[in-house]
């Protein structure tokens, strides 16, 4: 029997998404010091991580808030909105992807030989798990209860609809526990 997606507040849901990212970044984090202390590269496990960064967190979380949350706060609340926290945000995505390129052709690197790139892999890697428990205590504490409290009911009921499609495709394709499986792995390694 398949089991149905529970309904959910978008922010409840986006906040839930949120933990499991920051639970990803403190096994990025923990690989990071083990790096620095002298272990050895897990080219399979960033594999997974960098899998969990652009398809849970990236394609999966960030999709929702540009598509559906953000566009609705863009819609209805303007051009404050835009140019300000929300165009942020997007830049700190943005940001994000960079740091993940940035990581992926430093293990390439290494895996050709160069010891040195070790730095940058650590450099990246700790870089984009900052950026990330910045960027979402700002969406937590900030830009979401301000949607939620500025946003017309029927703006709201809008985005929820588009949100729980969003949420059932992606269970129907198994991405969720997919990722939350890889999550509870990496942590029974690393923490």
């Amino acid at each position: 029997m398949k089991r149905q997606v529970k309904a959910m507040k978008t922010v409840d849901l986006l906040v839930e998404e949120h933990k499991n990212i920051k639970r990803m970044l403190k096994v990025g984090r923990q690989i990071a010091i083990d790096i620095m202390n002298g272990a050895n590269i897990d080219y399979d496990d960033f594999a997974l991580i960098i899998d969990f960064i652009r398809n849970y967190a990236d394609d999966h979380h960030h999709n929702k808030e540009e598509e559906v949350f953000f566009k609705k706060m863009k819609e209805e609340l303007g051009e404050p909105m835009v140019s300000g926290p929300i165009l942020a945000m997007f830049s700190e995505h943005d940001l994000g992807r960079l740091f993940v390129r940035n990581l992926e052709e430093a293990l390439e690197e290494v895996k050709a030989g160069n010891n040195d790139a070790k730095v940058d892999v650590i450099a990246n890697l700790i870089a984009y798990t900052d950026l990330l428990n910045r960027h979402i205590d700002k969406e937590d504490n900030t830009i979401y209860p301000y949607g939620e409290n500025n946003l017309s009911k029927e703006s709201l009921a809008e985005a929820e609809e588009k949100m729980q499609r969003l949420e059932q495709d992606a269970e129907s394709k198994g991405v969720q526990k997919k990722y939350i499986d890889i999550l509870v792995s990496l942590e029974k390694k690393y923490l």
